[in-house]
């Protein structure tokens, strides 16, 4: 048998799952460090927590699971017949592979609302699937890193997600400009344009702005029965370069007002704060309008074209989905897959991220491999992670596997090094080698 993987998902060789790892440990460091604390949720939900809550198309991406034993035992016959896909899959199928974390998390804070403080602050970095089309940057199976704050509609906490955007590119080595928006302030274009009551056709239209142009934008909008004159009236608004006219125009109308209020309002939380990223105001973002109700966040690399790498958003009513209303939420996620496209395409992953190994032991004959073990073990007992090649062999075979695994040192032991107690180690960078006891060897090597 051939062996393949299922299309959309990847193997992850030793350097891959290394480097991968670097970037979660810097992103769980700072979630800690704002004190987001982590929960797991099985791979697998309930259909019924899962349908309906991405839209029709998202139903149509979701990985659905037979039920156990003979799953066409109690499968609805008609729909069979009829070819109806969907009355047949919620006959023979109770589960699903997990879309996002969101919906999880939803359910987990519904589930255990009475063992849980409020505001609620997590943390979840747990792989998801989606049946799409593969593409660069787009997988059917990726890690998404999450954080959220439901139980308040605090603004200290855009403020603190802003923080956390920045701190986490600046630790990766990143660049990037995070730009915002708020709902409200959507909503003041739509009502300063007159088109108040054709918000969703507007917004659903600019968020596509950037690909397929203006000219694009306003046919869109005509097909969509905004007129010419108020498109243009939207673009010329969103597209102001000067932000104090901005701010003017959209403030005018009661729902411009309150937005801006919001977003100065985060912004001097930030005024004591030094960011090393660009923040700015874009008032064509009008990503996740279905849910997000307040402030829209999105993240992307100023280096290299990759689309977003981090997004987020303010919600209103999230866990009402499962039985628990008016719980204010905000959060935030982290593109794990492109984020480490990026890092590649850049290089900027750290020249020893890949290295686990800190030594490794060559025995020079049978005679010197208990030696070995025992030095061995002494290393590690001093969190020296340390290996021995499994016996005797040609000096430049044993030399080429310790390049090929990029040890930084060699540590060579036949019969004159045991009887002398003195072992040589060689530095594999310089290629510099010393005579040293067991005592001067864990120093060098722990220090």
């Amino acid at each position: 048998m051939k062996p393949t993987l299922p299309k959309g998902t990847r193997d992850f060789a030793p350097h891959q799952v290394l480097k991968r790892e670097h970037i979660f440990a810097i992103i769980k460091r700072v979630f800690s460090s704002y004190g987001y604390a982590p929960i797991e949720t099985p791979a697998m939900e309930s259909l019924s927590s899962l349908m309906g809550k991405y839209g029709e198309e998202g139903d149509k991406l979701l990985f659905k699971v037979l039920n156990n034993g003979d799953f066409l035992a109690k499968a609805d016959e008609g729909a069979m017949k009829d070819r109806n896909s969907d009355k047949v899959v919620t006959s023979i199928s109770k589960r699903g592979l997990r879309y996002d974390l969101t919906v999880p998390f939803a359910r987990f804070v519904a589930m255990h609302r009475n063992d849980l403080q409020f505001p609620f602050k997590r943390y979840q970095i747990q792989p998801v699937w989606r049946a799409d089309r593969p593409q660069k940057g787009r997988y059917q199976e990726f890690y998404q890193c999450d954080a959220d704050v439901i139980g308040s509609d605090a603004l200290i906490y855009e403020s603190e997600f802003i923080q956390i955007f920045d701190t986490v590119f600046a630790e990766l080595g990143l660049e990037v400009k995070i730009r915002y928006n708020h709902r409200q302030i959507l909503l003041g274009v739509a009502q300063y344009a007159g088109v108040e009551d054709q918000f969703v056709e507007m917004t659903t239209t600019l968020d596509k702005l950037d690909k397929i142009g203006e000219q694009g934008v306003l046919q869109e909008l005509d097909y969509r029965g905004i007129s010419n004159d108020s498109g243009v009236k939207i673009l010329e608004l969103i597209q102001e370069t000067d932000s104090a006219i901005f701010e003017q125009k959209v403030g005018s109308t009661e729902a411009g007002k309150q937005g801006f209020e919001e977003i100065n309002r985060v912004k001097s939380y930030l005024s004591h704060v030094e960011l090393k990223n660009t923040l700015t105001l874009d008032p064509t973002l009008a990503r996740g309008l279905s849910y997000y109700t307040g402030t829209i966040f999105e993240v992307e690399s100023t280096e290299t074209p990759m689309g977003s790498i981090a997004a987020g958003g303010r919600y209103a009513d999230l866990t009402s989905l499962f039985g628990l209303p008016d719980m204010s939420g905000v959060g935030i996620s982290f593109g794990a897959e492109r984020i480490y496209d990026v890092m590649e395409t850049l290089e900027r992953f750290p020249q020893d991220v890949s290295n686990t190994l800190t030594a490794l032991i060559l025995p020079m004959d049978e005679e010197s491999i208990d030696t070995c073990m025992h030095l061995a073990r002494k290393l590690r007992d001093h969190n020296v992670s340390t290996d021995v090649y499994p016996g005797p062999a040609k000096m430049k075979k044993m030399m080429k596997y310790a390049n090929s695994r990029a040890v930084p040192h060699v540590i060579i032991i036949g019969e004159d090094e045991i009887k002398s107690g003195q072992y040589m180690l060689k530095r594999m960078v310089t290629g510099d080698q010393v005579s040293l006891n067991l005592q001067e060897l864990i120093e060098s090597l722990v220090g």
